[in-house]
């Protein structure tokens, strides 16, 4: 019976498959207003919040595999960016990094979160760097996997291509050219339901004409992150599949190098999107970072304390 459903009803089917995944994540859907647009994102846990930023052509479900392994960091929230997944989508709207990142900020606004945890994917981890870069004291720390931007990089399969032919392998026009994007993006495809890639492919084919052009015009823009953040003093860790044929992995150096209280974890067998592709290894990484962080914090915490007791008694006696 599901195989049928999954087939002869894919669109109920696959909103079922999501409402599912979400439920084993502990997340639900909300959507806040932002100014000109509305937010989609997924909310679960309590906790230090780890806000997860999708890359180009995905949206907020790309970290729903993912979050089950999460449990016990901290609040999770992951957000469809203003063009992309549910959340607003006009044809004119500004796209860029930069516009991008001052959204972000006014979603952590919306939802009172002065301080947190960033991750970002592809174009997403260029939007968590930019926005760090500009509002250090609001982050904690950074998960960056395969970020975007990197110009000291070595030339991609999927940049090649466009450059020598024009082509557009993260965006699909049809349900043919939607296989190619999961090829690209994986070197072991996830199973995924017939019912979803179904939907997903649709999705992809409604959005190709917004999608590319945001592409095109990000790519327009010299790549020079690296440059722009170089010293950010705020904690790391970087993550790259060393099959990645979307963003070479040769970025996770020099970005390793540019940040200069960064981790790298470089993942064999794996492609551009470890938080699908291998989610659980992924998650205990990060896991680990994040451990560490507050290993660091306790003898400081309680070097600051030492220091107050101090000066009280300091006080008491004079």
């Amino acid at each position: 019976m599901i195989l049928v459903l999954d087939r002869m009803l894919p669109g109920p089917t696959s909103r079922a498959a999501l409402a599912l995944q979400h439920a084993v994540g502990g997340l639900r859907v909300r959507s806040v207003a932002i100014p000109g647009f509305t937010i989609a994102y997924l909310d679960g846990g309590s906790g230090e919040p780890l806000v997860l930023v999708h890359g180009i052509g995905a949206d907020k479900d790309n970290f729903a595999p993912i979050v089950p392994w999460l449990r016990g960091v901290g609040r999770v929230i992951a957000l469809d960016l203003p063009g992309f997944g549910e959340s607003s989508k006009p044809m004119d709207g500004d796209y860029s990094i930069d516009a991008q990142a001052g959204r972000l900020g006014q979603f952590l606004d919306a939802l009172a979160l002065p301080r947190v945890h960033l991750a970002g994917s592809s174009m997403g981890g260029a939007i968590v760097l930019t926005f760090a870069r500009l509002h250090p004291a609001r982050v904690e720390s950074l998960w960056l996997l395969a970020p975007a931007g990197i110009g000291n990089a070595a030339e991609s399969e999927m940049l090649r291509r466009h450059r020598e032919h024009g082509e557009y392998p993260l965006f699909a026009a049809t349900p043919d050219e939607y296989a190619g994007v999961m090829q690209i993006c994986f070197t072991r495809t996830p199973f995924v339901p017939y019912c979803v890639r179904h939907e997903l492919a649709i999705a992809a084919i409604r959005n190709y004409p917004l999608h590319t052009r945001i592409f095109r015009e990000l790519v327009a823009q010299p790549f020079t992150l690296e440059q722009a953040v170089a010293g950010l003093p705020t904690p790391a860790l970087i993550v790259w599949g060393d099959q990645d044929r979307v963003l070479d992995v040769s970025g996770a150096e020099v970005l390793h190098r540019a940040l200069p209280d960064s981790r790298l974890v470089t993942m064999p067998g794996v492609g551009h999107l470890p938080m699908l592709e291998a989610p659980r290894r992924t998650a205990a990484d990060y896991r680990a970072f994040r451990a560490s962080l507050r290993r660091i914090a306790a003898p400081q915490a309680a070097a600051g304390a030492s220091g107050v007791s101090a000066r009280r008694a300091g006080g008491t006696a004079t």
